[in-house]
């Protein structure tokens, strides 16, 4: 674990350099950032940050920075243009660090003594005056090797990399997921349906591994393409709705794929869909998926209710689909989806 001490913090000066500080700890591979000043808008703005562009990424405001330093039990490095060069030491600490917690110390104004005293390393990124920022910066950057570069983070907003403008794709919480059916004028009978769809997907999902943050846009948002059509097509319509609002890729497909127990490209092709295969792939797309077959209006229904409806289709083949999505399904939550809907209230 790799945490940054900021020591010498002034909320009412340094609020804007010791937020940056903050976010290059988080965006080149640190676990953590103790700040010595306690400052609630800076612990609110790093958590946001955190909250929207994903991460485990913690920051602690307040903190004895003296005490700290001297009872951590790994190694201590301390920023400094005193120091000695980062390249002269640093295959040295990454070494020292393999099986231990490191901290590195970075002050805000003039450090005191005791800092030096009782770091391990005293390293310098060029022993001129410079900002910490980018020299906390370097000195991660050196440790990692430039692999934190590549560090990939779950959150709810994504950039997407790009040579010209910028793009951002976001997986929209509940509220903002409602508020996108209620603005393609979702009627009443949608809005009850996808809201029983998601209490019945959101139960099944904490049975697994799987990300609920998908899950819950995906169920809320399933049906958004009936606003514009009750046809076969609703799920490849709604698909393309959330990719015109710049919704992440992972809950466009559980939109895209939650029809039935999804459709091969060899229907796609009878039904006059585009050609490709919409069978459920993800975990999440096939909760959603199964969530929705097992709910009829804003009843949740059994898995024998499903199948009768479908066999009375003669659409035995989507049915054996689904009895076998269910039973995957069960097998994943060791308990049948019937048992976990019979428990909602």
């Amino acid at each position: 674990m790799i945490t940054v001490l900021r020591i010498g913090h002034r909320p009412f000066r340094d609020k804007r350099i010791t937020t940056h500080v903050s976010l290059v700890s988080r965006a080149f591979g640190a676990d953590s950032i103790m700040v010595d000043e306690r400052d609630e808008v800076l612990e609110e703005t790093i958590n946001k940050v955190v909250k929207n562009f994903g991460g485990n990424f913690k920051i602690e405001t307040g903190v004895n920075w003296k005490k700290y330093f001297r009872d951590f039990k790994g190694i201590k490095v301390n920023l400094t243009m005193y120091g000695i060069n980062v390249d002269n030491r640093i295959d040295e600490i990454r070494g020292k660090t393999e099986n231990k917690d490191m901290v590195i110390l970075v002050g805000a104004e003039k450090v005191p003594v005791d800092a030096y005293l009782m770091a391990d390393y005293n390293i310098a990124v060029a022993n001129q005056p410079h900002s910490e920022v980018s020299a906390l910066a370097i000195f991660l950057d050196r440790y990692f090797s430039g692999k934190e570069l590549s560090k990939i983070y779950e959150g709810r907003m994504n950039i997407v990399p790009m040579d010209h403008g910028k793009y951002v794709k976001f997986i929209p919480d509940e509220g903002e997921s409602m508020k996108l059916l209620y603005n393609e004028n979702a009627d009443e009978r949608i809005i009850k349906h996808v809201q029983v769809v998601y209490k019945l997907a959101m139960a099944i999902g904490k049975c697994t591994d799987a990300d609920l943050r998908l899950i819950a846009a995906g169920s809320l948002l399933h049906d958004i393409g009936r606003t514009k059509t009750h046809s076969i097509g609703h799920a490849s319509v709604g698909a393309e709705i959330l990719r015109n609002k710049n919704i992440d890729d992972r809950v466009v497909n559980i939109v895209e794929r939650h029809t039935g127990a999804g459709i091969t490209k060899d229907e796609a092709k009878k039904l006059g869909l585009p050609e490709k295969d919409y069978i459920p792939e993800t975990i999440e797309e096939k909760i959603v998926a199964q969530a929705d077959n097992l709910v009829a209006g804003d009843r949740i229904i059994t898995l024998e209710a499903t199948l009768k409806n479908y066999n009375e289709k003669n659409l035995y083949e989507v049915a054996e689909r689904i009895r076998k999505l269910n039973d995957e399904l069960s097998e994943l939550c060791h308990k049948n989806l019937d048992d976990i809907a019979s428990e909602i209230d």
